[in-house]
């Protein structure tokens, strides 16, 4: 047999030397390298989107929406009019929550369509590549007022080749029975937390202070360097069937068993559940920081803090509640035995709705003295939150990437997201209640919404958790 190059090992079905294999397998903390230059390219890629997502509702809101600004857009009179064909007329601030939300929400709708791309035709490897060629192009574009819808255009299909399918490599790194596997997303997501801790700093900072266009053009450049770090990284990545090789051995593919048809229903019929659980997260980037703006008292020592420097306080604080979650599990798992998926989601989900409950009683207040409240109101925000969302997104990854039928990888990945797609675009409509309902009732329905997905949660670990569970899967027959 003849060896394998490196360079072919990222687009080709055999698999590494087996002692490359075996050094490689728990050289970057415990886990496969080929985690270690995913989980930087993550990072890079997670740069430049909340670079870019952290001024997105400021900038339409403040600027770009604004009566005067607005017709310099091309094609916005048409995207206004299908959305107020729906919602009724808009104020500045509801169409740029809207067109936010519906941002935030497709770029989880497209890797589905980016699953189906790299499982089908083009492999992982070349959608991927493609896929932030595309994102720098768009973070680019959006230093021209003129060039909005097409930049926006740029990242949804650059994200929708680019996420679903690196996050479907990471699982790919693992055996169906690797316990490391849950452990290996929320490392994954560390680098996440680290990114949304330096993007508001840097792309925040530079676009509120500087120009807006200046915190774009700083996201395009971090979305160059993921592209680099991922072509460099390429050797220690999961390895590919050929294109060619699936014509050629076509027969051997097995159809899917009733077992794995029943999860693929259970896992679609989730996505509304998920949905829920992640409205408090979700709405902490788009009503939030419009809420904080009218509401919060943000000059510490007689300098105006940036807006978008909440969320680098959010991701710090997740980044610490991401890391106490890993230790605390390896703790529990040294001891007894680790709840399953839907367990800890479900506990998550419990501890996450008491973010927007805090929230109530800071509106309380305004609403009584009709002040502003301190930054020590998000700080407890973020606590909460993301004591509840470190078990949520990543564990939910891990899910999914366990119980995906053989060769969907990509495209359950793909799935998974449209509960984020569903979740932004509903907290889109929602931060539309903002200046509509009370502060208390705004945030009181958010508390709601994710405390209903921790307890349906809990019911479908009841009546479907053995479906799951691969320890209760049959044996296969000689």
């Amino acid at each position: 047999m003849s060896a394998v190059l490196p360079s072919e090992a990222a687009t080709s079905g055999v698999s590494p030397p087996a002692a490359s294999g075996d050094r490689l397998d728990r050289a970057f903390l415990g886990h496969p390298v080929g985690l270690g230059w995913l989980a930087f390219c993550e990072f890079w890629e997670r740069f430049s989107y909340y670079g870019m997502q952290a001024l997105l509702v400021l900038y339409l809101s403040n600027y770009l929406f604004l009566p005067e600004n607005i017709g310099n857009v091309a094609g916005i009179d048409s995207l206004r009019a299908l959305i107020e064909s729906v919602t009724g007329p808009r104020k500045t601030q509801q169409l740029a929550s809207i067109v936010f939300g519906l941002y935030a929400g497709l770029v989880y709708l497209t890797p589905l369509l980016g699953g189906i791309v790299a499982d089908r035709w083009l492999g992982r490897t070349r959608t991927i590549t493609i896929g932030a060629a595309l994102m720098a192009l768009g973070h680019f574009l959006m230093a021209f007022d003129r060039s909005f819808l097409l930049a926006i255009a740029c990242l949804l299909v650059g994200v929708g080749a680019f996420k679903g399918n690196i996050a479907a490599q990471v699982g790919s790194l693992y055996k169906p029975e690797d316990k490391r596997r849950a452990s290996a997303f929320q490392i994954f997501m560390l680098a996440v937390q680290v990114a949304v801790i330096a993007s508001p700093l840097v792309c925040g900072t530079l676009g509120e202070k500087v120009a807006w266009h200046w915190g774009f053009g700083a996201a395009g450049v971090g979305m160059l360097i993921g592209l680099i770090v991922y072509l460099a990284g390429r050797r220690y990545l999961p390895a590919e069937e050929p294109r060619h090789a699936k014509v050629r051995d076509a027969a051997p593919k097995a159809p899917m068993s009733s077992r794995d048809k029943r999860r693929l229903a259970l896992l679609v019929c989730m996505i509304p559940v998920l949905m829920l659980s992640i409205v408090g997260n979700q709405q902490f980037n788009n009503a939030y920081p419009l809420w904080a703006q009218k509401h919060m008292d943000m000059v510490l020592f007689g300098w105006a803090v940036p807006l978008t420097w909440l969320q680098a306080l959010d991701a710090a604080t997740s980044l610490l509640t991401m890391l106490g979650s890993i230790a605390f599990w390896r703790w529990w798992a040294e001891r007894r035995r680790e709840p399953d998926e839907l367990t800890k989601m479900a506990l998550g989900s419990a501890l996450a709705c008491t973010a927007p409950l805090l929230i109530v009683l800071a509106a309380g207040m305004i609403e009584q003295d009709h002040g502003r409240v301190s930054l020590v109101w998000t700080i407890g925000y973020n606590l909460l939150n993301n004591l509840g969302f470190a078990n949520i997104l990543p564990v939910g990854l891990a899910l999914y990437s366990r119980t995906a039928p053989q060769r969907m990888e990509g495209l359950m990945i793909g799935c998974y997201y449209l509960h984020l797609f569903l979740g932004n675009t509903f907290v889109g409509w929602l931060a539309g209640l903002l200046d509509e309902i009370s502060g208390p009732s705004f945030w009181a329905l958010h508390a709601a919404l994710v405390a209903s997905a921790a307890v349906l949660l809990l019911l479908i670990k009841l009546a479907f958790g053995k479906l799951l569970d691969d320890e209760h899967a049959k044996p296969a027959t000689a």
